[in-house]
């Protein structure tokens, strides 16, 4: 669990805890609470994260956010103070940045099969997430165990990924152990909190393009609004698949897009298949993934799902003008593919 420094007590009204401020200002009642400001968010996620907080201030904390819900300037924040806590390392040129820490249970995570088409175009790609936080759910770590795809453990071992692979899975528990044991909170305090917003937005390599998927469509404009602070270059957001960064083909999928400080672009791209509903798999067998790269398997849902999550992903980046001609490029993409087996396996 995160750890606090030892501070020297009591504490006082006239000696009061370095971090006591910050969850007073979220705490003053209805009248007198308000957001962090920028710096606010920067400073006290980095205390957290440095072990200047007490574990009944971070509880405290995290609940009260979570009341009130975040702002625009607070994930940014967040994500700030979360990045001055990594260590300094000498980072490779990448393309791209994507974020997995939802888990799928529906279906299998077949955006996994959009990512590997683009590393195998020479997209260079960095993930990062979390695992195993719910029962159920399949994640991304666990299905590079089961294809050998390339896991760091430092992010040392990352970059001498993206030089000889073009891609590797970062986790959280590595950018953050700090972090990772704030999600793990959630039985402790019944509820999700913050972290499991921002973390989405950590973009470690500082990738020119970040792709962003969330399970609930009202953090749309908040994470849209975090971009805009952060200047991330291109960056997109849609309620996707489970919560992970997956177009659902069975319906209309909203995208916010962002350049910069820029206000957001939204185009709703439509939905390319009839049924309403998405089929559940009952049985959610990863090595289904190999079978559908490799053509020997061409279930209409997870075609849809893969070429779907590339178009927007290749719109996202600036490689296609319109969403039809990201659709088309992306059917291109992966008509191309080398179908032998599952790149970088």
């Amino acid at each position: 669990m995160v750890r606090a420094m030892n501070f020297q007590r009591p504490f006082t009204p006239d000696n009061p805890h370095p971090f006591a401020p910050y969850v007073a200002i979220l705490a003053r009642g209805k009248t007198k609470q308000r957001p962090f400001t920028f710096d606010e968010a920067r400073m006290s996620m980095r205390m957290i994260l440095n072990g200047e907080a007490l574990p009944e201030q971070v509880g405290a904390y995290l609940m009260l956010l979570r009341l009130k819900e975040e702002t625009p300037e607070e994930i940014a924040g967040f994500v700030a103070g979360a990045r001055d806590s990594f260590p300094e390392f000498t980072a490779p040129q990448v393309e791209l940045d994507w974020s997995s820490y939802a888990g799928k249970r529906v279906q299998l995570p077949w955006f996994l099969l959009s990512v590997l088409a683009l590393v195998e175009t020479g997209v260079r790609v960095v993930m990062h997430g979390t695992e195993e936080h719910t029962p159920g759910r399949v994640y991304t770590r666990a299905v590079f165990e089961h294809f050998g795809l390339p896991i760091a453990d430092s992010f040392e071992t990352a970059a001498a990924q993206i030089e000889t692979r073009g891609l590797t899975y970062l986790p959280l528990r590595v950018m953050s152990p700090a972090l990772q044991d704030l999600i793990e909170l959630k039985p402790v305090l019944g509820l999700r909190s913050p972290v499991n917003s921002f973390t989405r937005l950590l973009n470690p390599f500082d990738a020119p393009t970040v792709m962003q998927g969330i399970f609930h469509r009202g953090f749309l404009d908040i994470h849209s609004g975090a971009a805009q602070i952060l200047n991330i270059p291109q960056m997109a957001v849609f309620r996707g698949d489970g919560g992970e960064i997956e177009t659902r083909p069975n319906k209309p999928c909203p995208v916010w897009t962002t350049h910069g400080s820029a206000d957001p672009v939204i185009e709703t791209w439509p939905a390319t298949l009839d049924d309403g509903h998405a089929p559940a798999d009952e049985v959610m067998d990863v090595s289904r993934l190999a079978a559908v790269w490799e053509g020997r398997d061409e279930g209409v849902y997870a075609l849809n799902a893969v070429i779907g999550t590339l178009a927007v992903t290749l719109r996202t980046m600036g490689r296609a003008g319109t969403p039809p001609e990201a659709w088309d490029m992306a059917q291109e993409v992966w008509r191309n593919r080398d179908r032998t087996a599952l790149p970088l396996t």
